[in-house]
């Protein structure tokens, strides 16, 4: 009898979305050419939001959660990937159109799995995660877009989750000065320890209405659109890159063309599950090197067991988490 385990599997019941936990086999999986034993994945907001039906993630049903996910390869028909390799996969489409990390076990596409970079083990890597690869991807299109220390400090929306936190770990890292914005005023000493030079609360930023208001940054990176999103293209220097994440304030943009024509402001969109693979390779390379975060520990704070992933959502949901939480999955 082929082996059955564990996976937290998102069905669609009733015209209501239910995450629950599923015994599988393989054969229940996805198709794919490499079979990976997992050991750990991580929560995302994304993931939140696909869990508990908050956003419309997934695009069929049933598929298991966790876009991300760490472990030891099992098998595998993809020469890159030999058994026993360390290995790691983010985005690519899992818990979207392919069953996730949420299980014991993953059926994946050899082209998405990408080995562990050094001197990283599995809940090291899944520490990073998504948010890691996000806030790195975002930092190394803004440099291969001319962002440099010398253009002026970077800001950074959102600032508490997990792209924030590392992105702002990351920059300073690189010798960036770092402004960061959050609406959580508790976590000012939080976001210092991890490199910002200033904490902008939300509720006291004057976003105001002209379609250029005095430049003071030399870049953004954005977790949370709108209006925040708005005033940074009013507000962002010659020539700046602002690097648009997220939407957790909102997906709407108004703004005008004016920051572009006479400012030249770049706004690079970052799709970090898309990304093709020789870029991931480049960005995990840089995660173990010169963007290597240096306070990850007081970022990732949060190990739970598999049991306890259905009922750590809510916090997502009501935006009281702060940094990353890690989930453990096998031995």
């Amino acid at each position: 009898m082929e082996k059955r385990f564990k996976a937290l599997r998102i069905h669609e019941i009733d015209k209501k979305i239910v995450a629950r936990f599923d015994q599988l086999t393989i054969d229940d999986l996805s198709p794919g050419d490499v079979v990976v034993r997992v050991l750990y994945s991580d929560i995302n907001y994304k993931d939140a939001l696909a869990a508990t039906g908050a956003g419309k993630i997934l695009r069929k049903y049933p598929l298991v959660g966790g876009i991300d996910l760490a472990g030891v390869v099992e098998s595998s028909g993809d020469a890159r990937h030999k058994v026993g390799d360390h290995v790691l996969v983010t985005g690519c489409g899992l818990s979207e159109i392919h069953d996730g990390g949420y299980a014991e076990y993953a059926r994946l596409n050899g082209e998405w799995v990408i080995p562990l970079p050094a001197g990283f083990g599995a809940f090291k890597a899944m520490s990073m995660g998504t948010a890691g690869f996000t806030a790195a991807l975002a930092i190394h299109r803004m440099e291969h877009n001319g962002q440099t220390p010398i253009k002026g400090p970077i800001v950074v929306t959102g600032a508490t989750g997990g792209v924030g936190s590392i992105a702002i770990d990351m920059l300073a890292g690189r010798g960036y000065e770092v402004i960061a914005v959050t609406s959580k005023p508790e976590s000012v000493d939080y976001l210092k320890s991890l490199g910002a030079s200033r904490v902008l609360l939300r509720k006291e930023i004057d976003l105001g209405k002209r379609p250029l208001e005095n430049a003071c940054f030399g870049g953004a990176i954005d977790n949370v659109g709108g209006d925040i999103l708005t005033w940074l293209t009013r507000t962002v220097d010659t020539w700046g890159n602002i690097a648009s994440i997220g939407l957790a304030e909102s997906a709407e943009l108004h703004t005008t063309v004016i920051p572009f024509i006479i400012r030249g402001v770049n706004l690079l969109g970052i799709n970090s599950s898309a990304t093709l693979r020789e870029t991931r390779l480049v960005v995990w390379n840089r995660i173990a090197t010169d963007l290597k975060p240096r306070h990850l520990e007081r970022i990732a704070t949060r190990t739970i067991a598999f049991d306890e992933l259905p009922s750590a959502f809510d916090d997502y949901m009501k935006g009281t988490v702060t940094g990353r939480t890690i989930v453990k999955i096998g031995a």
